[in-house]
């Protein structure tokens, strides 16, 4: 662990260089800049609360509350949106920085480690907004939102494994990236992010048990929806797959690091 953080940590200024020129590019030449960060997800919760709650008058089953089912949406929604960030920027980054890699001597690991922490920064602000709109509707979920942060790194250790997996096979097979962007849509819609669990069919219900991000995706839910504790046991298959993952993908990183610039 010492051998991976020491050059992370040597390179501290490159990686914090990296993810601040990234975000400010994202908004380059645009007059209303950075507050385009608020603007987006600010739109987003007002739209999904304005047309399921007022328009659709959307419910959960067995929750009686006005916004139940938009912060159900956003909730899974948003949860979602830093997997799939992490997973198709992790995927794409070693092609992405080839003339990097080509033209400068550093660790390679600091390119995942970039992604992450890009994409930790934009769930901030929009989770931050959408925290904020908990408290203004009286919903948010008290002590139980700290139940977040363990649930939220599991979901990222299995997020940037799976990338690291992909971004070294998608260096030597270009069609892994192509394909998994198809897997991804399945994914989605194979995912209680839109329609909770109990409205399916017994015969396909189980057939949750096989997705790892399913309990991930409940789990935030829970505490933000019912205001309580998520299952910590239905999470231990996925802790486990984020292990590993994370382990098999920097055993395929260490293995084929070499090779990564050949390849580009």
């Amino acid at each position: 662990m010492w051998n991976l953080l020491k050059p992370l940590w040597a390179f501290r200024g490159f990686i914090l260089g990296s993810v601040k020129r990234e975000f400010q590019f994202k908004y380059r030449n645009s007059m209303l800049g950075i507050a385009w960060t608020i603007i987006n997800p600010l739109a987003m919760i007002i739209i999904y609360t304005v047309i399921f709650s007022k328009i659709m008058h959307a419910k959960l089953p067995g929750v009686d509350s006005t916004f139940a089912y938009s912060i159900y949406l956003c909730a899974g929604v948003l949860t979602w949106g830093l997997f799939a960030e992490i997973v198709s920027r992790a995927q794409n980054t070693f092609i992405e920085h080839a003339n990097l890699l080509k033209k400068l001597s550093f660790p390679r690991i600091c390119l995942p480690v970039i992604v992450v922490t890009t994409a930790l920064l934009n769930f901030s602000i929009v989770f931050g907004l959408f925290s904020i709109f908990l408290l203004i509707s009286g919903t948010f979920p008290g002590i139980v939102y700290l139940a977040l942060l363990p649930v939220l790194a599991i979901l990222i250790a299995f997020a940037i494994g799976l990338g690291i997996s992909l971004g070294v096979l998608n260096v030597f097979f270009r069609d892994v990236g192509q394909l998994f962007g198809l897997v991804l849509q399945f994914w989605f819609w194979g995912t209680p992010i839109v329609y909770p669990i109990s409205i399916l069919p017994e015969s396909v219900r189980f057939l949750m048990g096989f997705n790892p991000m399913a309990s991930l995706i409940v789990a935030f839910q829970d505490i933000l929806v019912a205001g309580r504790w998520p299952a910590w046991q239905s999470l231990l298959p996925a802790t486990i797959l984020a292990i590993a993952m994370c382990a098999f993908g920097m055993h395929l990183f260490r293995k084929h690091a070499g090779e990564l610039v050949d390849e580009l």
